[in-house]
This record gives C-alpha cells, sequence and structure tokens, in this order.
C-alpha cells in the first residue's frame, strides 16, 4: 500500500466504476464474482465524479435505544474516522437493525463532520436525510431516503461488514459512483490504468463499426474478430 500515491487513486477516478470492474475481471476472472456491490441502493449525487479511498467501517444500529457507553464509543469512533487509516477514505456502516434504515445517520451534520475528517463519502445500508443541505461534494450510497435519525448509533469500530452485498475489511481500497462500488486490491492498482486502455482501445473498434452505415452481424462478427488483435 506504502507506494499507492494520490496520483495513482486520481487516476482510477477518471474511470467509472463499472469500467474498474471490467479492468479486475481481466486482471482475474474471481473477481466477476466477488468484491462489488450487487444490491439496490439509493444514490445522493448520481453525477457526481467517482470517489476512491480507503474503507473505515463501522455499524449502528436505530431502532433501540443506546446505552451509557454510547458516548464514548461515538468519540472512539470519529477518532477512528480521523486516524483510523490512511486518506481520503471511504466510510462503510452497516446498519445492523433487523429493518436497517429506520433512523439516519448522515444528514448535514454527519456529511460535513466527515468530508471535514477526510472522508469522501459513505457506503451504508442505513439511511441519509437533509439532502439539499448535505456536504457539498460528499458522495452516499444509501438503503434509502429517511426523515428522523431515531435511535440511531454507533455499536462497533473497525470491524468486517457487509454493505450492499459487499464485504468490507478497515483499510480496503474502494472505487465508488452512481453504478454501485468495488474493492481494489492494492496490488492491482498500477497494472488498472494499462489494462482498462486496452479494453477501451478493442471497444472502439467494435463501437466505430457499429456506428458506420450498413453494420449488419457479418461486419459485427469481423470487427469482434479484429478487436482481439488489438493491445
Amino acid at each position: 500500500m506504502t507506494d499507492i500515491t494520490q496520483a495513482d487513486l486520481d487516476r482510477l477516478a477518471e474511470w467509472d466504476t463499472p469500467t474498474i470492474c471490467n479492468g479486475l475481471e481481466l486482471l482475474d476472472q474471481a473477481f466477476r464474482l466477488t468484491g462489488y456491490t450487487t444490491r439496490a441502493f439509493t444514490c445522493l449525487r448520481p453525477d457526481a465524479k467517482p470517489i476512491v479511498g480507503y474503507a473505515r467501517t463501522a455499524t449502528i444500529r436505530a431502532s433501540v435505544q443506546p446505552g451509557p457507553e454510547a458516548a464514548a464509543l461515538r468519540r472512539e469512533y470519529y477518532s477512528y474516522i480521523d486516524q483510523g487509516g490512511p486518506k481520503p477514505s471511504i466510510t462503510v456502516l452497516q446498519d445492523t437493525d433487523d429493518q436497517p434504515a429506520r433512523g439516519a445517520f448522515w444528514g448535514e451534520v454527519n456529511t460535513n463532520i466527515h468530508k471535514g475528517l477526510g472522508s469522501l463519502g459513505v457506503i451504508t445500508n442505513g439511511s441519509i436525510r437533509d439532502l439539499a443541505d448535505s456536504a457539498a461534494g460528499f458522495q452516499a450510497l444509501a438503503g434509502q431516503v429517511g426523515p428522523s435519525h431515531a435511535w440511531v448509533h454507533v455499536t462497533s469500530v473497525g470491524g468486517t461488514v457487509e454493505v450492499h452485498g459487499m464485504t468490507v475489511r478497515p483499510g480496503d481500497l474502494i472505487h465508488a459512483d452512481v453504478h454501485g462500488a468495488v474493492i481494489v486490491p492494492t496490488e492491482h492498482v498500477k497494472a488498472l490504468p494499462g489494462v482498462i486502455q486496452s479494453i477501451a482501445r478493442r471497444e472502439a473498434v467494435i463501437i466505430q463499426a457499429a456506428q458506420t452505415p450498413g453494420f449488419d452481424a457479418e461486419k459485427l462478427f469481423a470487427a469482434q474478430g479484429a478487436a482481439e488483435d488489438v493491445h
């Protein structure tokens, strides 16, 4: 991880998350079935550029009143968001209630706090609110929109969580946008741009053929064959 620079992260943010998935699949076919979100979510900023950052994980509940330990745990949580690993970060928050999203942890206040502590956004099965007043540029892939915070409180900090079908461990590098999120193994960060550019060159051959007058199935097959020779 130490040789990954901010320039590397910025480079990955040039492509959308499906393109990152395509590159990972070419590097290792195991990524076709694991490491990305697979369930529906609500995106706070559909038009925002992708975010790339290191996971900070925690769990919350909202359906029960917090105990006396909640205040200390919340302080631990914010210290962890600030100091729990490299930045920029992406917060991954699992709502463990039987009925997730009963209460919103995310609104005007927490989006601004997290942005100030170096978090680019949140991935959560919980709810979000204060949509118009959320911190500028802060992204959220949430379970739903809701009006109340109920009894929402942090219940654990820094463990493995599962959100939208994606299992996340602290420190995982995540790429996310309106399409969803994917974990990018750090050993593939340097190789991904070259792989993605190769994919784009091959796809360009087929797209150009498809946009040419007189395109038909035979021309498609010819273009697909030509694309296989492009590197």
